[in-house]
Formats: structure tokens, sequence, C-alpha cells
């Protein structure tokens, strides 16, 4: 059973994602800041992380993946790089800030936009995985 590692802060949109995942097979487990979600991703060896963008800061999100995707071969999450990141916003629909996945910057590989569609999300979630297998 593929483990996915939710980091949101709000807990409602935690149980937006849960309910259709698990509802499809999958373990979700989940941290409500970008600090607990780095020492998860180490205790639980995620299939996938979905990864908010703002959580305790407006760029928590920024910050957790340039951690995670850190190209420095002694960083402490190394061996987490190659898991994939599907990040959450909601700044497509409240501002008319428009960002992409960017290696250097926004290290992650996809996004799904809130408020959640439970068919885009386990459409995403399934082919990040099936890409990472």
């Amino acid at each position: 059973m593929p483990k996915i590692l939710v980091i949101e802060d709000e807990p409602d949109m935690v149980e937006a994602v849960r309910m259709p995942l698990e509802a499809n097979g999958y373990e979700v487990i989940s941290a409500s800041t970008g600090e607990k979600g780095l020492q998860m991703v180490k205790e639980v060896e995620p299939d996938l992380i979905i990864l908010d963008v703002m959580m305790e800061t407006t760029t928590a999100g920024f910050q957790v993946s340039l951690q995670l995707r850190s190209p420095d071969s002694s960083s402490e999450y190394a061996d987490y790089r190659d898991i994939p990141i599907l990040m959450l916003t909601a700044i497509h629909n409240t501002t008319s800030l428009r960002f992409g996945p960017d290696e250097a910057y926004l290290p992650v590989d996809d996004f799904v936009d809130k408020p959640i569609d439970p068919d885009v999300l386990l459409e995403k979630v399934a082919a990040l995985i099936e890409e990472a297998q």
C-alpha cells in the first residue's frame, strides 16, 4: 500500500485529501508544519509527499521542497530527494501570481489547486507514484 505524507496545516484540507486517497487504497500520514513534515519524511519514508505552500509562513512549502531536493550529497535529506512532491496551492485562485515547477526555485513535480477536485488529486497521485517506480 503506497504511503502518502500530507504536510498541511489546515485540518479540513488534510481531511479533503485523506478521504479520497484512503478510499482508493493509499495510507495517509499527516504533519501540520514544515518542520514536522521533514521529520516525518525520515520516519515513514513516504512514496509521495503532498505539500501545502503556505503553512506557518507564506513560503514554508517552498522551504520544505528546497530542503528535500537539496543537491548537496551531505544533506540529511539526500536519501529522500527522489520522493515525488505534489504541491497544494490556493495562490493561483487568490492572487495573480503564477508559478510552476522549477528545479532551482521550486523543486516539486506537480501542483493541485485548492479547492481540491478528488478526481484530479487521485489522477496526479497515481501518475507521480507510477513515474517514481
